[in-house]
């Protein structure tokens, strides 16, 4: 198994494509842990899965609360070598600049860059003690190419992909690789809500029309995502640092 015992970390791993990163996570050996603010989501997911007597955990944590992130951090350290973070929580944004009001970009900013530095900066001492570690960022597409009303969370994931290149160079010596994945549209149920809350009677529709954006001519599913990150944090990527993955059906080089 890939990661056969190795301890993880993964942010927003209760749904989505965090959910996914978790069940591969662990069907290739790995001990998982959650973090993420949605409670019943999370032990509802740790229950399913220790039904199967899995090795997992789940501790509710706002990303975005420095203290919260090490205090959580230390208990896991005291128990487990950190191997291994996920930065996969994130939120999303529509607007424009001019439409984009502070406290938006405030919960932007919270969440999608310092929850992303709360989280790595704890882990990394005890990367360091360790001599080994594997960082791994979920950014965006939107982060390499303009997407229309998408400023503050193109904004966000820019600086999710140049901070990952950062950490990858400050933290060669300590054999310490971190990496990013960005993904175009993924089917998860964050999409299902934005179709039901925006267009009403109309879901398949815009659901077809979302989908042929992507020149491969659908949306990538989380489980596809999770794969390349199972790939990248494993021993298999020994020799991948410094790099963004763009996950996207084509959907950077191939549309005109």
């Amino acid at each position: 198994m890939a990661l056969n015992n190795k301890t993880a970390i993964i942010s927003g791993g209760a749904s989505g494509i965090g959910k996914a990163i978790v069940t591969k996570f662990i069907s290739e050996g790995a001990f998982v842990h959650i973090l993420d603010i949605d409670k019943k989501s999370g032990v509802d997911l740790v229950h399913a899965i220790q039904k199967k007597e899995e090795q997992v955990e789940f501790h509710y944590c706002d990303i975005s609360r420095q203290q919260d992130v090490g205090r959580i951090m230390q208990q896991i350290s005291k128990k487990y070598r950190i191997d291994i973070m996920v930065n996969n929580a994130g939120v999303s944004h529509i607007g424009n600049i001019e439409n984009t009001f502070d406290h938006d970009l405030d919960r932007l900013i919270n969440i999608n860059i310092k929850g992303l530095i709360n989280c790595t900066r704890a882990c990394i001492p005890e990367m360091k003690k360790a001599g080994a570690g594997v960082i791994l960022n979920i950014a965006s597409v939107a982060a390499s190419v303009g997407l229309n009303d998408r400023f503050g969370y193109s904004m966000t994931k820019g600086a999710v992909v140049a901070m990952t290149y950062s950490i990858a160079k400050d933290y060669l010596a300590h054999n310490i690789r971190c990496n990013s994945i960005s993904p175009a549209r993924i089917h998860t149920p964050f999409v299902d809500g934005f179709l039901k809350r925006n267009y009403p009677g109309k879901e398949d529709e815009m659901f077809q029309k979302l989908a042929k954006t992507q020149p491969i001519g659908r949306m990538g599913e989380p489980e596809e995502v999770a794969e390349l990150a199972c790939f990248l944090c494993s021993e298999k990527a020994s020799f991948i640092t410094g790099t963004d993955y763009p996950i996207d059906g084509g959907f950077l080089k191939l549309n005109t």
